[in-house]
């Protein structure tokens, strides 16, 4: 997907806000505008009647609605000139991984775009749903998305799967020439060259590095940084079955389960809730 370098410095608040973030930041927000982007501009098979997914909700104190580490779910979305809070439809009493695709993170093109990639190029089913929630989290918080996604998901994936979510935030800064990933233009064009991540991710990335299951988030690297096509027509059908044998959905529902994570889930169900 291409972008006016323009466009998204002034979408952040313009080149002293910039200049006054880390690296991981800039990353950040430039992962989070390419999404949103595609997002406004796809219609897609999960939208159903929910609004239109936004650009980056502007950071500039004091005149922010929100801050810029806040979930997609907490702030006014659409078009920058027309944001408005979305309205949320209820969930179901007992809430599946698909009811929340549909009524709480669609259009969700990102990640269904890098689960189809994976699935077409013939990876394994656990990459595929690494691929498939990769970024999910992201709907209730933007912060160290890779941390708190993979903390979100724990108790229903493999450790496998838990693992590959986590450590694929530190490794996207990192080239592989051995499975095609280059270090991403985009930083290079939108930032420069001299961008350099902060030491817990430069730490993170040597002890992924080592670990026995490096491929795992390396992979959704590749398919997360090949996944902003906004030509790409893609649906959550594919992956029913998938979910369905690796995804351990509780028989109360997300949410209702009492595991360590079931607030997370509760959060993006009412995000209104003010206690």
């Amino acid at each position: 997907m291409e972008i006016d370098r323009r466009a998204f410095l002034a979408s952040i608040g313009g080149i002293a806000v910039v200049e006054a973030m880390d690296d991981e930041a800039k990353a950040e927000a430039l992962e989070h505008y390419l999404t949103e982007r595609l997002d406004l501009a796809l219609a897609s098979p999960l939208e159903g009647d929910a609004a239109a997914a936004a650009e980056q909700v502007l950071p500039a104190p004091p005149e922010a609605t929100v801050r810029r580490g806040a979930g997609s779910l907490f702030g006014p979305q659409g078009p920058a000139n027309n944001r408005k809070m979305p309205v949320l439809a209820p969930m179901p009493a007992k809430p599946t991984l698909e009811d929340f695709y549909r009524l709480r993170w669609a259009p969700a093109n990102h990640v269904l775009q890098s689960a189809t990639r994976a699935l077409k190029t013939g990876m394994s089913e656990e990459t595929i749903l690494a691929c498939l929630l990769h970024d999910v989290v992201q709907n209730l918080i933007r912060v160290d998305h890779g941390w708190w996604g993979a903390q979100m998901i724990e108790p229903y994936v493999s450790e496998k799967v838990t693992w590959a979510i986590r450590y694929h935030q530190c490794l996207r800064f990192y080239p592989d020439s051995s499975v095609g990933y280059e270090y991403p233009d985009l930083y290079v064009r939108i930032y420069g060259k001299d961008y350099v991540p902060p030491d817990y991710i430069k730490q993170s990335a040597e002890y992924a590095k080592k670990h026995k299951w490096y491929m795992e988030a390396r992979l959704v690297t590749v398919n997360d940084l090949y996944a902003f096509d906004p030509n790409a027509k893609v649906s959550l059908d594919p992956f029913i079955d998938i979910i369905g044998r690796h995804f351990k959905q509780p028989k109360e529902g997300l949410g209702y389960d009492g595991s360590p994570t079931a607030h997370m889930w509760r959060t993006m169900m009412f995000p209104d809730q003010p206690l």
